[in-house]
C-alpha cells in the first residue's frame, strides 16, 4: 500500500455511504493516531486494535439518524505532493465546524492543538 491515509479516508467514506456499523483495515501507527483524533473529536464511536497474525484497526462509525456524522473527508498531503504549514498558517475547516489534522514533531494532533502549542507540520487531512 502506498498511502495509508488515503486508504483510511476511503474506507471510512465508503463504509459511511453503505451505512456499515464498523469498518476494519490493516493497522498502522499513523492510521491509529488519526483514528484516535476522530474518536476524541466525536466523529467515531469507538476505535479498537485487534491483535493476530496481522494487526487490524476497527472503527465503530456514528450516525445521526440515517446520515453519517462524518459529512466529508479530504486528504491534503499526498505522497506525490506533501503540504507543510507553519502554526500561523493552519487553516480553519468550515469556519471552525471541521477539524484539520496535522502531523507535528510532537505527534499527530488537531490544527487547534497545534496552534496552541505553536507547532507546524504536515497538513494530513480535513474532516467535517
Amino acid at each position: 500500500m502506498h498511502d495509508p491515509i488515503s486508504d483510511l479516508l476511503t474506507r471510512i467514506r465508503n463504509a459511511g455511504m453503505a451505512r456499515h456499523a464498523k469498518v476494519t483495515m490493516p493497522y498502522s501507527r499513523l492510521k491509529a493516531s488519526v483514528s484516535q483524533i476522530l474518536h476524541q473529536e466525536g466523529y467515531v464511536a469507538d476505535v479498537g486494535v485487534e491483535e493476530g497474525p496481522k494487526k487490524t484497526l476497527t472503527l465503530a462509525l456514528k450516525y445521526d439518524g440515517r446520515r453519517p456524522v462524518i459529512a466529508g473527508l479530504r486528504q491534503i498531503s499526498t505522497p506525490g505532493l506533501r503540504r507543510y504549514v507553519r502554526s500561523t498558517e493552519i487553516p480553519r475547516v468550515l469556519g471552525g465546524m471541521g477539524v484539520a489534522i496535522v502531523s507535528t514533531s510532537k505527534g499527530v494532533m488537531t490544527g487547534s492543538e497545534a496552534k496552541k502549542q505553536n507547532l507546524g507540520g504536515e497538513l494530513v487531512c480535513y474532516i467535517w
